[in-house]
Order: structure tokens, then C-alpha cells, then sequence
């Protein structure tokens, strides 16, 4: 049963088959051993064995592992621990990076309460809340946690602080009546739920559910149930990975069906194969992959977004929707006064949270305390009638969110509720309670005594008798309080959340009748500094901005203008709707939607999983345990990294340490940057792969002697070309970065003009390694041409660095030396290079021999001309553009 909520309080004991006095002790632990203890189950951890595996899962990397076995099995030793020795390099890496707690379930035992109070044979008693079970009998007071969910059966002055569960920060006040069924989550106010706390009062409650049966249990399980999603860049190098293994068998194929035409020894087939296979694999693209992303997650920490997850720093760059919590996301999390009204007047105000710098205003116009006498008694009351203590750097350390709104409303006119009572004696505080939703102050002083009065507009204005306007106190008539009733709804109308205030004086009687009427404060959750901002360089770039929340439709439609969220087909959907669509109605609503409310955690976990199946990218920022579902369902799960609760923490990717909306778009614009140089190295590695190909493929077709053996094509694959394609790792953004919009989710990392620049560039590489190697099999012996066939192609891949670091050329100095670590790489490769040719060990290692400067005088100018021709096309393609 899931509508407890509905039920009055006698017949929820009935159906639990317990009494007002709670179970014996004798039912408890019979019950106990059926329902089991109230403890959530968690997730198995992941071990660190599996992390490490998880590294080998590559079609890459499984490709090089089988050269490894195959150069291992022929006996090329050096050539299988080389490779070897790469796989561990990417491997640890990656290992090092991903070892964390992924352990979502284990966050959400923080919530587990210790111990309870509970009714046991009619007396009360502490017992552990794991010991709790449905029929129980519990009491909870302010400061304790909810042990279980339970149904209210009395309540003096109960609110409970269930942002947690909800996402929103306000209290909610609880009642002893039931709801009606259909009421969402967060309306629920006859129920207490596990993962809350009481913010204030005192009450009663039965025991409804524990362990995994209660919320917090089913949002446990939908974390549960949601598999990892792939990201974009996993998904392309798998398939990238695919094509490889086909590429080389191809090419191995080739090469064996001509050297058996030619009669070729086996071993020399074996030999000239196992050099094609080298060729045809980029030994360094996982290692690359993965320094490349740790080169993003150091560069979005700097940007307070931390990483959890190595390819969630591309994926972030492939994001076409940010679906995003409101409260404490899109918004401050800070409720705050941002409109007085009252009859004949309307004060509007700026500022934002508890920070009590701002400024007043009416009809345009500054407005100063002392000028409009409704308002500077609003303002009084305003600071005398709550109990919130807000210190200098605007934290709330006691009392109500509404009580410090109002209190910072005050100081922003320069009032301080200390001041204001010098010479008073504070001689009652009513609370809040459900059958009288307001709480006052009633002071004493020489002048006489006065009641400060603030609440619910109904029940204020029901205690009213007279209404201060600018021209002074006048009766509160039918008339009055039909258009006081009017500017009510209207504020409520623009989402804002509307407590009225009100004076009473010469309170020797009922101090809480017989008032004078002052004001309505609204009160809103706005904006968070940056936000509007944010979204609006998000819309730009092409990508969507949703908001998700339990607040009320009004409150997220409000939120929503403000933002400029809304416009064309947009909407404001609220999560009731959800339930009555099937997949592809639900799937055509959320591609024009733009705000969820009253939205539960099933409903948010739909809403990304009908978004990834229309083909969006989905990145989810989140900070409760209501958003650990969709967080871990998003393509790149985002959360809060200080007001984020330890269960959205572990399941996202990212964590925002500022917790400011904004740094999702610098995440955004690196994860760009990210992915334009993994374009950037698998261009320079393949065209580089892919002229070593060619290089092999047409000298066996034309009968000629092995131009490259294959230990110097595995130095040039890991040494020769790996530092430049770690510089092309760090190559900052291009311009105009994000301004375009969000790749294909669809695409591969290869398109059609890639490719054809890619072939055009190893073409280029090809002709001229080959045409030095032509050269010295006529005028030089073997040995020697295929050493200069090695550093022809040595320094045409290092000089064709310059092609793939941009789309346009790189000839002006400030763009050539934009990437210091390019420019590094560049001297780098040469002196490797030379000691390739130069040192006796390398030379017996690799087959070189010392070039002499003849041969340099063939070497040099063949190995630039790629890179002055591509360069020189880009410049002319750039002066015509």
C-alpha cells in the first residue's frame, strides 16, 4: 500500500494492526523477524580487480594484445614487450584515474538513523531504528532524523526539512489530516519520510514502511536498476577499434596472398606481416585517449568540475540537453523577498539570498526607510517576528528559511532586530502549527505593549481589522480585503511564495486579533548569480537547458521567464502528466518541454531516458538522493559538490566543487576543447598509420626490399609519434568553440572530409618516404636506403604536426607558439630521432646506420614538403574563406 498519505490516522493503525500505545514488545520482534531489519541493501562495491579489467575492454586494446601474442609467438620478443609495455601504461593510467567509490547504494546508508523513540507496551523507550517495524509507534522532536516512513497522527508545530528527498529547501509543516490520494510526494504533509529531518516542533507518528519499502528504499532500487550508459567517446573508439581489426586483417591478408605469388620465404612473409600489422595499429591511441582526457580533468578542476570519470570529460563536450534540479541549481537555494505590496502601494526589491546587500524601489524610483510609513512598519515586523539567526557570511545557522528571508529584508534597511528591542522584553513567541499557520512576537515596553504578527494570508487577514496605507490606518472592509485577496493570488500566480504581516497593539488581551493589516511580503527562490547568463551561452551553443523540480507549476514557470527559458513551443510540463503518456508521447513532450514540476524521482529518470532515446546527449546536474536515479541514467551525471548529498555525489560523474550553475558551461567548453584534439591526434596518429600502410603495401607490390623493419615502425609509433600526439592533447580551443552547435551524437569520430584530408596528408607522407627510399636503393646499399626511408618518414610525421593542430594554418608566431608543448615536442623527436641513427645501442636495436650528410640533403627537404603543402593550401583556402 502506497497511499498511507490518504488514510485518516485511526485507519492507517487498524490496517497496520497496531494502537495509539504501539506495539508490545513480544509483536515488535515478531514483525521483525517477517519484515526484516530497517536498513537500506546495498549495492556490492566495485572491486579493484574489475576496475582494472575494465581497462583491457577496448576493441584497441584487445587488437594490440593480439599483436602482442602474435610478435611474441614468432619470437620478435622485443617487439611483444614493447606493446606490452604500452598496454600497462594506458591501463594503469586509466586504473589510476577511475579507482573510486563507485557506490551509490553506500551513500545513501548515511541516511540511516541509529536510534529511535519509540512506544513499546505502552511506554516509551529508545530502541535501534534498524529494530523498527511497520506498527511501531514513534515520537521525533527538532534536530532528530525521521527513522522510518511513518503517518502523522499528532503534530505541535511539525515541519520537516525534506530537501533530500524532494529537492526543495523549504520546511514542510506536517498535518494530522489525510490528502487526497493523487497528492505528489512533496504535498504529502500527513507523512514523514526516512531521509528527513524535523526542522521544528514535536509529533506522533505509526510506522508505515521500512528498509528498502520506504521512499528512499525505491529510489535506492531505481538506482539499482539503471546500467551505465556508454559515452560518446566510448562508443566511437569502439567502433573506430572495429574497423581497425578488419583494417589489418585486410592488409595482412594482401601482403601474404602477394608473397606467396612471389615465392617470399615464410619467414620474410612472417616478418613483412607482422610489420604491416604494427603499422596499421596506433600503438599509443589508448594511451594518448586516456592522457588526453586526464589532460581535461586537471584543466576542469581548475575550473572547480571534478571528474569521477575519465571519457565523462569528452562527453560533457558531446551534451545537447542539461536537464537541471531548480532549488540550489538554477536558483540560490536562498529563499528571498523580492516584492512588498499592500493597499495603494508595491516596494520591489533587489538583492539576492541572505547576503544583506540591497535596495528598494517603487514605481522606478529609489526608495529609502522613513519615506512610505506601510512599508517601514512592514519592515519592523518583518524583523522583530522571527527567530532566524543569519550570520555575516549568509549561512542560516538557526531558524526558519521564511524567518531569514524576512530578516534580511529588514537589514537591508539597515534594521537589527537586536536594536529594535532595546528597552522591550520579549514576553511570548507563538509558533507556527498546523491549526494556526503563524507565528508572532509579542513584546512589552514603557510605551505598551505590541504583538508582530506574520503568516498565511488567509489566516491573517481573518485576525485583521484595519489595513495601513500611505495615507494611514483605514477599516479592513469587504472591499479591502477583496482586492487584498486579488494581490494575493496575483503574487502567488508569478510563482512567489506570499506570507502577510500585521501589527497589534495594546495587546492586553488575545494579542493575535484585533490587528492592523501592513503587508504581503513575497518571497522567491531567485535566480543564482550567473544563471540567466549561463543558459543564454548554452543556447547559443545549441544546447538545451531543462529545469526538473518538485516545486509548484507557478514557481517553475516564474523561474523559467526569468531565465528566458521559455518561448515558441516551449511549456511547462507537470510530473502528474508523465504517468498518462506512453513511450512515444513522452518522448515528443520532452523535446518542447521546458520545466518539469512537482517531478518525482521515477519521473525525472523518465524524462532523461525519453531524451536519450530521441538521440540527445544528456548531461543531469542534481544534489539530492531524489536526483541519484536520473544522475546515474545521464549520458554525464553532474552534482553539487558542497550542498550535494553523499548519494548524488557517488553517482555522478562530475562534481561541481563551487556548486555554481555556470561551471557546467565551462565544463561544456573544455569537453569541446577535448574532444577537437582527440580529432586533432587521431588525425595526426592515423595519417601517420596510414602512410607507414602505404609506405609497406607498395614497396611489397613492387617487389622491393622491406623499407621499414619492424621495430623502427614500433619506435616510430611510440616514441616518434606519441609526444606530438600528447601535444596536440594540449592544444588550446579554437575560436568561436561555443559558439556552434553540439556534434552529432550519431557521428563518428572520422567524417567524410577527415578522411580525405587524412588520406591526402598520408598520400603526401607516402610519396616522399618512398621516394627516398628509391634514391638510396640506387645509390646507397640496403641498410643505409632503409634508414633513410626511416627518418624521411620520421620527419615528415613530426613536421605534419603543424597540419593537424588546426583547421587554418599555424604560420603566424602567436598561433605556432599558442601550445608550448607542441613547440617542445617538435626539438623533442629530433634528438630521439638522431640518437635512433647515432647511438650504437639504438642502431643494433633498430637496423640504422649513421646517415651521412648527402643523405641529410635528400632527408630534410622531402620530410618538409608535406608540411609546406599543407600549410600552404590551408592559407589559401583561409585567403579565400
Amino acid at each position: 500500500m502506497n497511499h498511507w498519505h490518504a488514510l485518516p490516522g485511526d485507519g492507517v493503525l487498524d490496517a497496520v494492526g497496531s494502537t495509539p500505545e504501539g506495539l508490545s514488545d513480544a509483536s515488535a520482534r515478531a514483525r521483525l523477524r517477517t519484515h526484516g531489519p530497517n536498513l537500506l541493501e546495498a549495492t556490492p562495491p566495485a572491486s579493484a580487480w574489475g576496475i582494472l579489467l575494465s581497462q583491457f575492454r577496448s576493441v584497441v586494446v584487445l587488437l594490440l594484445l593480439s599483436a602482442t601474442f602474435l610478435a611474441a609467438l614468432f619470437g620478435e620478443i622485443p617487439e611483444a614487450v614493447a606493446i606490452a609495455a604500452v598496454l600497462v601504461l594506458n591501463a594503469g593510467i586509466g586504473f589510476g584515474v577511475e579507482l573510486r567509490a563507485r557506490r551509490a547504494m553506500e551513500a545513501l546508508l548515511s541516511y540511516t538513523v541509529p536510534w529511535a523513540t519509540a512506544l513499546r507496551d505502552g511506554e516509551t523507550c529508545r530502541v535501534p531504528a534498524a529494530e523498527l517495524v511497520p506498527g511501531d509507534v514513534i515520537l521525533v522532536a527538532a534536530g532528530e532524523s525521521v527513522p522510518a516512513d511513518a503517518r502523522v497522527l499528532e503534530a505541535w508545530d511539525l515541519r520537516t526539512s525534506e530537501a533530500a528527498l524532494t529537492g526543495e529547501f523549504a520546511p514542510v509543516g506536517k498535518l494530522v489530516d489525510p490528502v487526497p490520494r493523487e497528492t505528489v510526494l512533496a504535498e504529502r504533509r500527513s507523512m514523514l519520510f526516512t531521509g528527513t529531518s524535523v526542522a521544528s516542533g514535536q509529533g506522533k507518528a505509526v510506522v508505515v514502511a521500512t528498509g528498502s519499502g520506504t521512499e528512499l528504499g525505491g529510489i535506492g532500487k531505481l538506482v539499482q536498476s539503471v546500467e551505465d550508459e556508454e559515452t560518446p567517446l566510448e562508443e566511437r573508439l569502439d567502433v573506430l577499434g572495429r574497423r581497425l581489426v578488419w583494417l589489418t586483417l585486410g592488409v595482412a591478408a594482401v601482403v601474404g596472398g602477394v608473397g606467396f605469388l612471389q615465392g617470399l620465404p615464410p619467414r620474410e612473409m612472417v616478418e613483412t606481416a607482422l610489420a604491416l600489422a604494427i603499422a596499421a595499429v596506433p600503438e599509443g591511441l589508448p594511451a594518448v585517449a586516456t592522457i588526453a582526457l586526464a589532460v581535461g580533468l586537471r584543466r576542469m578542476a581548475r575550473r572547480n568540475a571534478l571528474i569521477r570519470r575519465l571519457a565523462a570529460v569528452e562527453a560533457l563536450g558531446s551534451t545537447t540537453v542539461i536537464c537541471a534540479d531548480k532549488t540550489g541549481t538554477l536558483t540560490s537555494g536562498e529563499m528571498t523577498v523580492t516584492r512588498v505590496a499592500g493597499i495603494g502601494w508595491e516596494v520591489q526589491v533587489s538583492g539576492a539570498g541572505y547576503d544583506p546587500v540591497g535596495s528598494f524601489s517603487k514605481d522606478g524610483v529609489a526608495l529609502s526607510s522613513g519615506e512610505l510609513d506601510p512599508f517601514d512598519a512592514l519592515l519592523h515586523t518583518a524583523a522583530i517576528s522571527g527567530d532566524a539567526t543569519v550570520d555575516a557570511e549568509g549561512r542560516l545557522l538557526r531558524g526558519d528559511p521564511t524567518d531569514a528571508a524576512l530578516l534580511i529584508l529588514a537589514r537591508k534597511a539597515g534594521l537589527d532586530p537586536g536594536r529594535l528591542l532595546e528597552g522591550s522584553q520579549v514576553v511570548e513567541r507563538v509558533p507556527f502549527s498546523s491549526v494556526r499557520p503563524l507565528t508572532a512576537c509579542v513584546v512589552e515596553s514603557s510605551l505598551g505593549g505590541a504583538s508582530h504578527v506574520k503568516g498565511a494570508p488567509a489566516e491573517i487577514l481573518g485576525r485583521c481589522t484595519l489595513v495601513l496605507s500611505p495615507s494611514g490606518p483605514e477599516p479592513l472592509d469587504r472591499d479591502t480585503g477583496g482586492k487584498l485577496d486579488e494581490l494575493n493570488q496575483a503574487m502567488a500566480r508569478e510563482g512567489l511564495r506570499v506570507i502577510a504581516l500585521a501589527q497589534g497593539r495594546d495587546v492586553g488581551g488575545d494579542p493575535l486579533s484585533g490587528l492592523t493589516f501592513l503587508g504581503f511580503a513575497g518571497i522567491t527562490d531567485p535566480p543564482a548569480a550567473g544563471v540567466r547568463d549561463t543558459v543564454g551561452k548554452l543556447q547559443q551553443a545549441g544546447i538545451r537547458t531543462v529545469m526538473i523540480t518538485g516545486d509548484q507549476a507557478a514557481t517553475a514557470s516564474a523561474i523559467a521567464r526569468d531565465l528566458d527559458m521559455l518561448g515558441g513551443e516551449s511549456q511547462v510540463v507537470e510530473g502528474r502528466a508523465l504517468g498518462n503518456l506512453d513511450d512515444e508521447g513522452l518522448q515528443r513532450l520532452v523535446g518542447t518541454a521546458a520545466a518539469f514540476s512537482r517531478a518525482s524521482p521515477r519521473d525525472k529518470l523518465d524524462i532523461v531516458d525519453a531524451l536519450q532515446k530521441r538521440g540527445e546527449v544528456v548531461a543531469m546536474l542534481g544534489d539530492g538522493v531524489n536526483d541519484a536515479p536520473a544522475l546515474k541514467k545521464a549520458n554525464v551525471g553532474v552534482a553539487m559538490g558542497h550542498r550535494g548529498t553523499d548519494a548524488a555525489k557517488e553517482t555522478a560523474d562530475v562534481v561541481l566543487q563551487d556548486d555554481r550553475f555556470p561551471t557546467i558551461a565551462a565544463a561544456v567548453e573544455e569537453g569541446r576543447v577535448i574532444f577537437d584534439n582527440i580529432r586533432k591526434f587521431v588525425f595526426y596518429l592515423f595519417s601517420c598509420n596510414v602512410a607507414e600502410v602505404l609506405v609497406l603495401l607498395l614497396a611489397g607490390l613492387a617487389a622491393l626490399p622491406l623499407p621499414l623493419l619492424p621495430l623502427q615502425i614500433l619506435w616510430l609509433n611510440l616514441v616518434t609519434d606519441t609526444f606530438p600526439a600528447l601535444a596536440l592533447a594540449m592544444e588550446p580551443g579554437e575560436e568561436g568553440v561555443m559558439t556552434r552547435p553540439p556534434r552529432d551524437p550519431k557521428a563518428g569520430i572520422m567524417s567524410g572530409p577527415f578522411i580525405r584530408a587524412l588520406f591526402a596528408f598520408a598520400g603526401l607522407i607516402t610519396a616522399v618516404s618512398l621516394g627516398a627510399f628509391l634514391w638510396g636503393l640506387r645509390t646507397l646499399d640496403p641498410q643505409r636506403a632503409t634508414t633513410v626511408a626511416f627518418m624521411t618518414l620520421a620527419l615528415a610525421q613530426l613536421f605534419h604536426l603543424g597540419n593537424a593542430r588546426s583547421h587554418g594554418p599555424v604560420l603566424a608566431p602567436r598561433r605556432a607558439l599558442a601550445n608550448r608543448w607542441a613547440v617542445a615536442a617538435v626539438p623533442l623527436v629530433l634528438l630521439l630521432q638522431l640518437l635512433a641513427v647515432y647511438a650504437p645501442p639504438l642502431q643494433r636495436i633498430l637496423g640504422t646506420v649513421p646517415l651521412r650528410a648527402a643523405e641529410w640533403a635528400v632527408i630534410v627537404p622531402a620530410a618538409i614538403l608535406p608540411a609546406v603543402v599543407g600549410q600552404g593550401w590551408r592559407w589559401i583556402r583561409q585567403r579565400k574563406g
